[in-house]
Order: C-alpha cells, then sequence, then structure tokens
C-alpha cells in the first residue's frame, strides 16, 4: 500500500485527485497507476484502470488470476467492474469514498451473486495517511 501511496502523491503533485494503485502476484508489483483523468483527457483514466493496464502487460494477459490489487481509495462502480472482469482475487482500498465508493459507501457491488466472478476486499489499509491525502487536495482548492 505504501507503494499505491506514493503514486497517490504524484497524483496529488499533478494536480489529479490523489489517488494510486499497485497490482501485485507473488509479492510482486506488476502493475501500477494512479489518476491521471485531467493529464489523459479520459474519465476512464483511473488509478486501478491503469494499474490494471500496467499489470495486463507486464504479464501479456487481460486475466490477473491470482492477484491483489492495493488501492488509495474505494472504488468507484466502473473500476470495481474493470477488477471483476480482470479477474483479480483480491481488493485491499484504504479509505472510503462516501459519495462514489461502490464496495462498502454507497454500494455492495462486490457481493452481488450475480457476478461471474469474486473478489474479497478488505479495507483501512493506511486510512489516515490516504484521507488526509485527499483532504489536503481538496482544501487547497477551495
Amino acid at each position: 500500500m505504501k507503494s499505491a501511496l506514493n503514486l497517490a502523491q504524484e497524483s496529488f503533485d499533478l494536480n489529479e485527485v490523489p489517488v494510486g494503485a499497485v497490482v501485485v502476484k507473488d509479492n510482486k508489483i506488476i502493475g501500477t497507476g494512479r489518476n491521471e483523468v485531467i493529464s489523459d483527457i479520459d474519465v476512464s483514466s483511473h488509478a486501478e484502470i491503469n494499474a490494471i493496464r500496467s499489470a495486463s502487460k507486464y504479464i501479456n494477459n487481460y486475466r490477473l488470476n491470482d492477484c491483489t490489487i492495493f488501492v488509495t481509495l474505494e472504488p468507484c462502480h466502473m473500476c470495481a467492474k474493470a477488477i471483476i472482469d480482470a479477474r483479480i482475487s483480491e481488493l485491499i482500498f484504504s479509505s472510503k469514498e462516501p459519495k462514489t465508493g461502490s464496495i462498502v459507501s454507497i454500494d455492495k457491488f462486490l457481493e452481488n451473486k450475480s457476478l461471474n466472478h469474486s473478489v474479497s476486499y478488505k479495507f483501512g489499509l493506511y486510512e489516515k495517511e490516504s484521507s488526509n491525502l485527499l483532504r489536503n487536495f481538496f482544501k487547497a482548492r477551495r
């Protein structure tokens, strides 16, 4: 998660919403991503999507079986569906996102029994650090 926080800080420094993500397989980071929505002029350029793209290219496969994704903020529905479609096994995120979080905040999307893949999840790892980074980012823009 520390690597994901470093990526979130990079986003912060580039005036992007500070979210970072890493994909791990066999205790090795195989993909990294940070929010790049503004710089890419692409609404889908979330940290999770970018980390999934990076990991898929690294292993030359769009299926990320037996991988864990670490994210500094609770994923939205778009990112949650990408995590499912990539067949990621586990999601670990730092902070809840009360406005758009699809895992525990506004929805429990991953608990939908009709989904074609099951993803386990945990949250709260480095929650304080992630929350502070986000709070400072939005405070500076008000």
